[in-house]
């Protein structure tokens, strides 16, 4: 399975060295376009409308656009500065919640966590913990030059990790058009449409779900073959490893804890007794 990114995950002081594999892949069929009159591959080509050309990835800059037709360009070097400062830290656990607590809205893609050869043991560690809490884990990490919000959570005896949206991300409701307001629902309807609710109601089992017009396109692909081809013309990171001793980690981890806790709690009492 692909890696699509390595580096390490903590929680507390425990350091895990790990992998991502994509969990999903898209099974879209790809159609390319021809030119109709010769068979050959329609390509896109990158053109400057100023000065009517086309440009190479070298005569290319990136830039911003804060205002209309105002840009602030941005300096390759420097992004690439950015993207490795924040690529080489360790990705942190910052909170653990609960699952329910996450609307599906959020979710965005899985990731397949594998232990890379030293973090077997704080990997075991890990997923031993949600599942006994019941918890998910918060985290933040880089992925492709984009700074993701992610959850890590168990899936049968595999740690995955899922990226999901920012709060800013997700478009308000007060946006979408048309919604109906408040209306009166006449009982007999309602009964009925919960009785057929009832009636469709069954345990969920993704095996029976199939994606019907990808197969039928297959099919006429398949049958189309015979009778209408055409031929067209044309270093690996250091990864630190701490996990030697887990229970020293995960004590000092919960030692650290407990003092931000009592200063917050003396803070308090100052604060009230003053």
């Amino acid at each position: 399975m692909h890696t699509v990114w390595k580096g390490s995950i903590s929680f507390g002081l425990v350091n895990i060295p790990i992998k991502l594999h994509a969990a999903t892949e898209n099974k879209d069929i790809k159609l390319r376009q021809l030119h109709k009159e010769c068979n050959t591959p329609i390509s896109y080509k990158k053109v400057c409308e100023n000065c009517n050309k086309e440009v190479v990835d070298e005569d290319i800059v990136k830039a911003y656009e804060y205002a209309k037709n105002k840009f602030v360009v941005l300096d390759a070097e420097d992004l690439e500065n950015l993207r490795k400062e924040n690529e080489d830290k360790a990705v942190e656990i910052i909170d653990f919640v609960k699952l329910e607590e996450i609307d599906p809205i959020y979710f965005e893609k899985s990731y397949y966590m594998s232990p890379d050869t030293t973090g077997s043991k704080a990997y075991t560690l890990l997923r031993k913990t949600l599942e006994e809490s019941g918890k998910i884990g918060v985290a933040k990490i880089i992925i492709r030059s984009k700074e993701q919000l992610a959850v890590v959570r168990v899936y049968k005896d595999t740690l995955v990790m899922e990226t999901i949206h920012y709060p800013d991300e997700v478009r308000s409701i007060s946006d979408v058009p048309n919604i109906p307001a408040e209306q009166i629902v006449v009982q007999k309807e309602l009964d009925t449409a919960l009785m057929l609710v009832e009636q469709l109601t069954t345990a969920f089992d993704p095996e029976k779900y199939t994606d019907d017009y990808r197969t039928s396109l297959m099919d006429l692909i398949e049958e189309k073959k015979s009778e209408n081809t055409v031929t067209a013309n044309n270093v690996e990171r250091e990864i630190p490893d701490n996990v030697t001793d887990l229970m020293s980690a995960l004590q000092a981890s919960l030692d650290k804890t407990k003092k931000k806790t009592t200063r917050k709690r003396t803070r308090d009492l100052k604060e009230k007794t003053s």
